[in-house]
């Protein structure tokens, strides 16, 4: 795909003749090498020359030099210096710790640090519950990870994952006020990672596993979930699968088609996949099939992965095992967790009328969103710059907050799909159409919904646990 992004956004300082028509003939250059201009700002200004900040929106870094030559190409212009704005949003990261109380003077110390400090902490050790409501634990959350399988770029290591990591935290401050910190760990040794997550849990009030390769994730979510008090949940397979479930009730409410009636094809049966389709079936879904590398899992095979053996028990009814392109055909919906242009126009044509198309491998998607809307009626991806983004932030923060406001130890499945409801119902009836089908992750009520209604269903799991114990 080969459209201007944010994400590969430049500012070029440009000194230019002082001209009537100086910054027009700028712009004009800029859009004619294929970038969008998104800001003109005159810095300085003299007789002769003016020098202008020209901010564009570029593809990748190739595409910034071909601007950087079209404008050097110009009578009397000189390009001076090219800035990368994503860099400088990261330049010193993009986190800060900052006190909630006032140290003013020596009274503030004396009961903020010693020594009357020291009466907070006997009074947890004689209770350790009293952490959660005395120090960062009721609202602090680790966001943990290994480096292996950061977004699309795969096995990174934990410093380059970091970026992602800060960024997932400043996500959950800004849309749930709820403090999450990186924690990016120097090992992919499972049993390392859960010794050390154990290790460090009493900071936190529950663990975000992020970016961490399959099958490893799986039983790391496994093993902390059993062997901890505070919630663990791994965004790449539970955020994912609440929003796509959110993103699909509402794709089919467009197109007047049943959960439980349509032929579903989902590419990917690593973190992401496995959860969709577990969340798909508790929801209904009855026709599945999901494809690997090497074509449909089906149950005439044997698997040394038990999700994919799962996969193989509870999906494929009919024992399809051809290929991905080969099972597309006639399929209601395409969900694609997989990796860049794995299907073709071809495949898409092939599939049922009122087609849906979810594309989420990200940076790029499975099939360019354009080229799937010429078949399908409804198209979603993962990206930020075409309409029906399946954005995992629609989910973690609300649901993390929810997780903190219950003082939840546990996540169920009761739980992701009343975040996949509270989402899906933000669009309401007037407002749903085939290009807005979730809801911004700008909207401010998306967080609290979900908030809401995840910690009701906590409490009620709470209840129902307690009910148990009694009976």
């Amino acid at each position: 795909m080969a459209n201007p992004s944010p994400g590969n956004s430049i500012t070029l300082r440009v000194a230019a003749p002082s001209s009537f028509t100086a910054t027009s003939e700028l712009a004009a250059a800029v859009a004619a090498a294929g970038a969008a201009v998104t800001a003109l700002d005159v810095t300085e200004s003299h007789h002769d020359t003016l020098v202008v900040d020209v901010t564009c929106n570029t593809t990748d870094e190739a595409h910034a030099d071909r601007i950087k030559d079209a404008l050097n190409a110009l009578d009397g212009v000189t390009v001076q210096h090219v800035s990368d704005r994503t860099f400088l949003m990261h330049l010193g990261g993009k986190l800060e710790v900052v006190p909630k109380v006032a140290l003013r003077n020596r009274d503030d110390l004396s009961r903020a640090y010693t020594p009357g400090v020291a009466r907070v902490c006997l009074a947890i050790a004689e209770d350790p519950s009293a952490a959660r409501n005395l120090t960062v634990k009721r609202n602090t959350i680790a966001v943990l990870t290994d480096g292996s399988a950061v977004l699309g770029l795969g096995n990174i290591g934990p410093a380059a994952a970091l970026p992602v990591m800060e960024g997932k935290a400043a996500l959950f401050k800004q849309f749930a006020n709820v403090d999450a910190w990186p924690v990016c760990l120097d090992t992919q040794d499972t049993e390392e990672i859960i010794m050390i997550a154990k290790a460090m849990a009493p900071v936190y009030g529950g663990i975000n596993l992020e970016d961490i390769a399959a099958p490893r994730c799986f039983e790391i979510e496994k093993r902390l979930r059993d062997e901890l008090d505070i919630p663990v949940f791994h965004d790449d397979q539970h955020g994912t699968a609440i929003v796509t479930l959110a993103a699909l009730v509402n794709a089919l409410r467009v197109v007047d088609k049943k959960l439980s009636e349509v032929r579903i094809v989902v590419s990917g049966v690593g973190a992401a996949g496995s959860a969709i389709i577990q969340l798909l079936k508790a929801q209904g879904a009855q026709h599945i099939i999901a494809a690997g590398r090497s074509g449909a899992i089906h149950s005439g095979e044997e698997y040394n992965d038990e999700h994919r053996a799962w996969i193989a028990a509870n999906t494929n009814e009919e024992g399809f095992a051809g290929t991905l392109h080969e099972a597309m055909a006639g399929a209601d919906v395409f969900i694609g967790v997989s990796a860049p242009h794995v299907i073709g126009e071809e495949q898409v044509a092939a599939m049922a009328e009122k087609a849906i198309v979810f594309a989420m491998a990200n940076p790029t998607p499975e099939i360019d969103p354009i080229v799937a809307s010429r078949h399908a009626a409804v198209v979603a991806t993962g990206r930020s710059d075409f309409p029906n983004q399946i954005n995992n932030v629609l989910a973690f923060p609300g649901f993390f907050r929810g997780l903190l406001d219950a003082g939840a130890s546990d996540i169920t499945p009761e739980m992701l799909v009343a975040a996949a409801e509270a989402i899906a119902n933000r669009v309401a009836d007037d407002e749903l159409n085939a290009s807005y089908i979730v809801p911004s992750v700008f909207d401010p009520h998306v967080a609290a919904d979900v908030a809401a209604a995840v910690a009701q269903a906590a409490v009620a799991a709470a209840h129902a646990a307690t009910a148990s114990a009694h009976a």
